[in-house]
């Protein structure tokens, strides 16, 4: 198992702003920033070089939309477009440097980033890495190590071809796993970046709310996911990222199919799972809805899911580990009569739909203050279909605090 925060770290994610001041006064004349104010990428970048200085690593190169959001600030959909690669390096100490396609140059300018190098994208012959190339050697030392997320969760976003040109052309420099120390800097949230979650949450909130206006028996699934994407929306949601969910007689059999044409009939369980985006921030929960009347058991299920939460929102504490969650979940169920689904039974939130650490029996993460969740229990009927239940939630040093407005005990019917 690869090593993630150092114990002397835990309080990377949580620098105040006299520390920012103090480790970062050669772009402090940079001002301006997207989404946040330029303290708060400062606080992030300052943590992110205090995590690698422990690494023994002497920058992080970036290539992938999260990563790239969360020390920058730089958000797009562009990304979309798999045509152009994009790099930031954060070094030991300074600020990011932007290594970039020319078309997002004017877009990183409104960041707080102050170093942007660009080139004519997409160039077949070279499409950015001489210029890398020559940003990294002007940046770091020879004998440097720089990180690269290498492990669970990550990707890079950029051909391995060109990755292992620029590997070759900065020897002896070397590139280097930096999974653990932006893991334990990205998953502790900022108070800011929870109230981003929260607003998310909350457009999903409003857009359950209205689920009876559209969802009925009869009507098709397809129509009603997009109806759901509309009303996400229409509450305030920049983009619907994700939208899953499913529909059946006595439990849905899976959830995450796309929509068919099948009308919604009486008997059946709805339900809608979202990933609803809000200025970069994702939320991430379910609800579930009776189609006319249902079985005694599918309402019993839906009851005792929402309990083994409610326990657990009591239970759950820093300093847990991922998989006491996961036994904590499993066992409310238990308790309750219902058969728990084997997989994660919930994760962590953030900038990505699903982040760090996985609610398993294998994930021996700790839990810390400041993480952001979800909880995810799921059962499956005797009837073979299947319930899951999902709530967001924030982790105070006292215990969990809801992030998502509170499901109904008691299994809502539309018509």
């Amino acid at each position: 198992m690869i090593a993630r925060c150092n114990k002397g770290l835990d309080w990377v994610g949580k620098l105040g702003a006299a520390d920012v001041e103090t480790q970062t006064q050669d772009h402090r004349e940079n001002e301006q920033s997207l989404v946040f104010p330029s303290g708060e990428f400062r606080r992030r970048v300052t943590a992110l070089q205090a995590a690698l200085d422990a690494a023994k690593l002497h920058a992080v190169l970036l290539t992938s939309a999260p990563d790239i959001f969360y020390v920058t600030g730089f958000l797009t959909r562009f990304w979309e477009s798999p045509a152009r690669p994009w790099f930031v390096l954060v070094p030991h100490a300074g600020g990011p440097v932007a290594v970039i396609p020319s078309i997002g140059a004017d877009l990183m300018r409104r960041t707080w980033v102050t170093d942007i190098r660009t080139w004519d994208a997409p160039d077949p012959a070279d499409d950015g890495v001489s210029l890398l190339i020559d940003t990294i050697c002007d940046l770091v030392p020879d004998t440097a190590r720089i990180g690269v997320p290498m492990g669970l969760e990550t990707h890079l976003r950029m051909p391995l071809a060109d990755f292992d040109r620029v590997a070759t052309g900065i020897a002896p420099r070397r590139f280097s796993d930096a999974t653990g120390p932006l893991q334990c800097v990205r998953e502790i949230k900022s108070e800011v970046e929870i109230d981003k979650i929260r607003t998310a949450c909350g457009i999903a909130g409003q857009a359950f709310d209205r689920v009876p206006e559209f969802a009925a028996s009869g009507r098709p699934l397809d129509a009603v996911f997009r109806d759901f994407q509309v009303a996400l929306l229409t509450a305030g949601a920049d983009w619907v990222s994700y939208v899953a969910g499913g529909a059946g007689q006595a439990g849905y059999r899976d959830v995450i199919s796309p929509a068919g044409p099948v009308p919604l009939a009486q008997g059946d369980v709805l339900m809608l799972d979202t990933g609803a985006v809000r200025e970069g921030y994702f939320c991430d929960f379910d609800r579930n809805y009776a189609v006319g009347p249902v079985s005694d058991e599918v309402r019993r299920a839906h009851a005792a899911l929402w309990e083994a939460t409610e326990q657990v929102l009591g239970m759950v504490r820093p300093g847990h580990l991922a998989c006491d969650v996961h036994r904590l979940l499993r066992d409310a169920m238990s308790a309750r009569g219902l058969a728990p689904l084997g997989g994660r039974l919930g994760h962590g939130l953030g900038v990505t739909l699903t982040e760090w650490p996985s609610f398993t029996p294998r994930d021996v993460t700790e839990l810390r203050e400041g993480m952001v969740l979800t909880l995810e229990p799921g059962a499956r009927l005797g009837s073979g279909g299947l319930l899951v239940h999902e709530e967001n939630i924030v982790l105070r040093a006292d215990g969990a605090e809801l992030l998502s407005p509170r499901a109904p005990r008691d299994l809502p019917e539309v018509p």
